[in-house]
């Protein structure tokens, strides 16, 4: 499969065809400009030698033409100046012919309605003279049809002008070449500029791209550079999606650890019972019942995500319910009052999972040392999300113990002694903060604090 354009390739012969687009289209337009600009002239200076002719211009008594000697146009006296005239007397059948016309067959206009210009470019038949060559000649071409009145006669003259077109043509060639010639230029030096300034413009990218490998191959940990703010925010959830894998590793690494050291103990009382066969069946049912709970319990806890910043809004309200429902059935003898208060639009940015693992990480906590009441209370606080669960148990004698792994004030009470300290990494994972204190009611109170992603 072929590799794609990079983003300067594309951006280059993007960049090419459009200015080659603009220049094209520019180009065209200023030479058609051009080329009227200078036909008009020509022609303006057509009609004026119209004008001198019909200045000097007579008729008899015959009604036939009458021409000065000389005319007021040098051009018109020399022999194949490029300037030539004719005047065409209809009714009489007769023409006059200036002396530039020597020797040419030319063609001017004969027959025209009376009172109206006319323009075009015309080519003459084969050249007469050798120094026409074998091809016909283009002439700009201006007449102008009038009744002369003479004596109460009215007699009808056409008079017609050519100017030689090689001139003009000349002119127009070297005003393109000149043209094409600049545009062409401006051009070339327009790419080069493009191509610098994308060069330094995806600077910033081939950095990134550099420091990215370095994180591939070991030589950093994240991406430290300074970026323009268009990639200001990738770097950061780069970092951040780093710094949560890193998280998660370290997560995995201490479930292993407190997965092997929680089953530990129940492998120990198994194999005491190997001395008591009486007692064996029943021991073997509970403690593998207890090693299933830890592995349940330590693969929830790995599989934690804590990446908060790339989880959908969740609603807390249900899973606080489901929790609620969930321990009421679970210690059920204790007949415990649970009271949460979650407003039911509440969302938040977190995965499920990690919101299961922390809420139900600290309500059971606190429904295992309850006597009676468990109170769960989540609200909004300046852009954070506040969570306070308390009891009316015996509280904490220690509260920065229990936040260690393996820990638990009382091993009669059944658990792994890790349930807090899971709460405690995943609440780190989120930027958060979780403090232990003496609730109202004399038990503990546990407050999360969790900042907007």
């Amino acid at each position: 499969m072929k590799a794609p354009l990079s983003i300067r390739a594309r951006l280059v012969w993007g960049g090419f065809l459009v200015l080659l687009a603009f220049l094209a289209g520019a180009g065209w337009a200023v030479q058609q400009a051009y080329i009227d600009s200078v036909r008009a002239a020509r022609f303006a200076r057509l009609q004026t030698t119209v004008y001198l002719l019909m200045a000097g211009t007579e008729l008899n008594a015959k009604g036939s033409l009458v021409m000065p000697a000389t005319l007021a146009e040098p051009r018109l006296s020399l022999p194949a100046s490029g300037l030539y005239a004719n005047i065409a007397n209809v009714d009489k059948n007769e023409e006059w012919q200036s002396s530039s016309t020597l020797g040419l067959n030319l063609p001017f206009q004969r027959q025209q309605a009376a009172g109206q210009w006319h323009f075009d470019t015309v080519v003459a038949p084969q050249a007469q003279s050798a120094d026409q060559g074998k091809t016909g000649r283009a002439f700009l071409a201006a007449s102008y049809a009038v009744k002369w009145s003479v004596n109460d006669r009215v007699a009808p003259l056409v008079f017609s002008v050519l100017e030689d077109a090689t001139e003009f043509d000349r002119e127009l060639q070297a005003f393109a070449r000149t043209l094409w010639s600049w545009l062409g230029g401006t051009g070339l030096l327009l790419l080069l500029t493009q191509a610098l300034l994308l060069r330094w413009g995806l600077a910033p990218l081939r950095r990134m791209t550099r420091e990215i490998q370095h994180i591939e191959k070991g030589e950093q940990a994240k991406v430290e550079g300074s970026y323009p703010s268009e990639l200001a925010g990738l770097t950061h959830n780069l970092n951040v999606l780093m710094d949560q894998e890193r998280a998660r590793q370290t997560r995995y690494k201490d479930a292993l650890d407190d997965l092997a050291h929680s089953l530990k103990t129940p492998l120990a009382v198994l194999r005491a019972a190997l001395n008591e066969p009486g007692e064996l069946p029943s021991m073997v049912a509970q403690q593998i019942t207890r090693m299933d709970d830890i592995v349940v319990h330590q693969l929830g806890r790995a599989g934690a995500s804590g990446a908060a910043r790339f989880a959908p809004h969740l609603a807390l309200a249900p899973i606080l319910n489901r929790i609620r429902d969930t321990l009421a059935k679970v210690y059920v003898e204790k007949n415990l009052v649970f009271t949460v208060d979650c407003p039911a639009e509440l969302t938040w940015r977190i995965d499920e999972g990690d919101a299961f693992e922390i809420l139900g990480n600290v309500l059971d906590n606190a429904a295992k040392w309850a006597r009676q009441h468990v109170s769960a209370h989540i609200w909004l606080d300046n852009k954070r999300l506040c969570i306070r669960v308390s009891d009316d148990g015996p509280g904490f004698i220690d509260p920065q113990a229990v936040l260690q792994r393996r820990v638990r004030l009382d091993e009669r009470v059944p658990g792994h002694g890790i349930g807090l300290a899971v709460v405690r990494d995943l609440v780190a994972s989120h930027q958060g903060e979780l403090a232990i204190s003496h609730a109202e009611a004399g038990g503990a109170q546990l407050d999360i604090v969790l900042p907007a992603a």
